[in-house]
């Protein structure tokens, strides 16, 4: 069966997968079976199915069929969405060459073109593996327990990329500044230890943690980034707080690990608080693995092999992703069709999510010309 791109594509776009992935990760597992293949999804819910021998070279091609909410419906026309304007299924459905709706390129598009790869490679040498997680929008566990259970030679992880081959992307965690101080009457402010009060001094503190502390500049990534981004504490107007709480977010950069970072950050924050006060920092969801931050050798052959088959250009990739759980197994790369962002705004998780068909198509060339090689 020829494995008709647009068709899956629109399938997929059209089957919401920000809440659930079961009618999607149904509709993934029916196209292969109908190829002919058999995928078996693992303990995780994750879909895996491999052509080839055992014996030399594994290639891992790996995205996601989960979604950020809301579900967007399918358009297709011949221009983008204006910064402005939503999708919402009425602005065409002809022959254009843009793809509108949720996941059409994050990541149903990166999707299709991996997918069309694997069902028209043929393995001489080799063997290739497709990998699908379910959750990488949200805990990414599905990802991390790809990396821990199948080993390979190289991983092309689809993401949004404009068609560049990415080799690095920063690490994403978040996490909280804690503020212990001690409660009392607003009348008497003096007999407590007011722990907002001393969240101004410990904001300034993480403004300068990497000019004192951080890891610096890294070669391919720049320097890492540390935002605070919400701030709660007490409980009544009339009293002072005994607590307040900083969630932050952290862009991280070799070698800073998201286990170092914590401890590094509170031994930094804990000289600017007052000595009858403490302070805790610790991760959001330590039970769940983070995306640390990773590079690829640009010398490396999946690298070159993949970028002359797409024509694109080698850079570091905007966002976290999955990638950085097989990076640390061998060389990895982020490449597909769409963008994270055009000149006129926020494109993937946006209101405006559209995907170029003609990259789908030669992304699709490009990963299966860069297996053949390889394998």
């Amino acid at each position: 069966m020829a494995f008709d791109i647009p068709s899956f594509h629109r399938q997929a776009v059209e089957t919401p997968s920000h809440e659930r992935v079961d009618d999607m990760r149904s509709l993934l597992v029916d196209t292969l079976e109908d190829a002919g293949e058999y995928p078996e999804i693992d303990d995780l819910g994750n879909v895996v199915v491999s052509r080839g021998d055992t014996d030399g070279t594994h290639i891992l091609l790996n995205t996601h069929i989960d979604t950020v909410p809301p579900h967007l419906p399918y358009e297709r026309r011949t221009e983008p969405p204006g910064p402005d304007e939503t999708v919402d299924g009425t602005g065409g459905d002809g022959d254009g060459d843009i793809v509108c709706g949720r996941g059409a390129c994050d990541a149903k598009g990166p999707l299709a073109a991996l997918l069309d790869a694997f069902l028209t490679v043929s393995p001489d040498d080799g063997r290739v593996t497709l990998a699908i997680s379910t959750d990488e929008e949200t805990t990414q566990t599905g990802g991390a327990h790809l990396a821990d259970t199948i080993d390979a030679d190289g991983y092309i992880v689809g993401e949004p990329t404009g068609l560049d081959v990415c080799t690095a992307a920063r690490g994403q965690f978040e996490g909280t500044v804690t503020i212990h101080g001690e409660s009392a009457h607003a009348a008497d402010p003096g007999s407590g230890h007011n722990a907002i009060r001393a969240a101004a001094p410990v904001l300034q503190a993480m403004e300068s943690y990497d000019d004192k502390k951080g890891p610096g500049e890294h070669e391919t990534l720049g320097y890492p980034i540390l935002t605070p981004s919400m701030v709660e504490g007490g409980e009544a107007t009339n009293q002072v707080p005994a607590e307040c709480t900083i969630t932050f977010d952290r862009r991280s950069v070799p070698p800073e690990t998201s286990e170092s970072f914590c401890a590094d950050l509170q031994a930094h924050l804990e000289q600017w608080l007052p000595e009858s006060m403490g302070l805790t920092v610790a991760l959001i969801r330590p039970d769940t693995p983070f995306p640390e931050a990773f590079a690829t050798d640009t010398d490396a052959e999946l690298v070159r092999t993949l970028q002359e088959a797409s024509g694109g250009g080698v850079r570091q990739f905007g966002a976290a992703t999955e990638a950085s759980y097989f990076a640390s197994n061998g060389p990895t790369v982020v490449f597909g069709p769409g963008d994270l962002s055009d000149e006129m705004g926020a494109v993937a998780h946006s209101k405006r999510e559209y995907v170029r068909l003609s990259e789908v198509r030669t992304a699709a060339r490009a990963v299966r010309e860069t297996v053949e090689r390889l394998v």
